[in-house]
């Protein structure tokens, strides 16, 4: 019965990181109409490492009071090498999201993102891994819903370019959760989320200063949702997804942090009041279907 509770009690935290998420979408549309996307992510991330050091710092002082002689950071060579390759690719699909959110609905944008779902094994080809039937389905199906949440009504074939910037955003995320993937065994992930958003943070800033002019009034206007999107989506979320996940099933894990795009959806109407038409709305659930169903094990003769 303890295991029961442990599991519910994970799954819990994983649907409140989801919904963090999820509604970090409508604060990013409220700050795309204050600030410029890098001025937006830069704060962000500054506020995510102050909140990432505060976590470390805390962990460091009860060590200490245990007694602990651990030292602080672990494996430094390999922390600076993963955060910093693991920070670029953050901050260039963190860039496209921010662009393309401003231009786009808060469902549409939380359900292109999501894609990356499908397309992390896609891309595991070129490791040698070998997608079954199963996904090829659930691409062909995501595709259905893609048409219809994007392009169905229109005269047009052609995306629009917040739709290719959300496009391009889901698989800049599908190549940081690959490199993630790659150095998280070897490293502490809070240290390694630090990392990451430190990078994330420097190289936003200087594209803010070299494109950007933002005014204290636009930060001002923009603060609720910088201070959303910085603490809660970027620090409390990740803090939640690394208890969340710890000694639970990996298919239930996913299945959890899957309802983000649900979330964005619930946010985008009741806070902004965006309504989606009956097309989109059943393209995003072929997407949501396709979304979950890829998260599905296979069964094995």
């Amino acid at each position: 019965m303890q295991f029961d509770r442990k599991q519910m009690r994970n799954t819990l935290l994983l649907l409140l990181a989801a919904f963090i998420w999820g509604t970090a979408f409508v604060a990013q549309s409220v700050g795309s109409g204050y600030v410029g996307p890098y001025t937006f992510l830069a704060s962000r991330s500054w506020l995510a490492c102050v909140f990432l050091a505060g976590i470390m710092g805390v962990r460091r002082l009860l060590d200490k009071r245990a007694g602990s002689r651990r030292p602080f950071w672990l494996a430094p060579r390999t922390l600076v090498k993963g955060g910093v390759l693991c920070g670029i690719m953050l901050f260039a699909a963190s860039a496209a999201q921010q662009m393309g959110i401003g231009t786009t609905g808060t469902a549409k944008a939380g359900f292109l993102t999501a894609l990356y779902v499908v397309l992390v094994p896609i891309c595991g080809m070129v490791f040698g891994r070998r997608p079954g039937v199963k996904l090829w389905v659930c691409v062909a199906v995501s595709l259905v819903g893609l048409y219809l949440l994007c392009l169905a009504g229109r005269g047009t074939l052609a995306l629009t370019g917040g739709e290719w910037q959300l496009l391009l955003c889901a698989l800049l995320f599908t190549f940081q959760i690959m490199l993630v993937d790659r150095f998280s065994p070897r490293l502490d992930g809070v240290q390694l989320s630090f990392a990451e958003f430190f990078t994330t943070a420097v190289l936003s800033t200087l594209c803010m200063l070299a494109f950007e002019q933002p005014t204290l009034a636009q930060l001002a206007g923009a603060g609720i949702s910088i201070a959303y999107c910085g603490i809660f989506s970027s620090g409390v979320a990740y803090t939640l997804q690394i208890l969340g996940q710890k000694d639970l099933d990996p298919t239930i894990a996913s299945l959890a942090m899957c309802m983000e795009s649900v979330f964005s959806a619930v946010a985008g109407f009741f806070v902004l009041g965006q309504v989606l038409t009956v097309q989109e709305t059943i393209g995003c659930c072929l997407m949501f279907v396709a979304i979950v169903a890829a998260q599905l094990p296979e069964r094995k003769a």
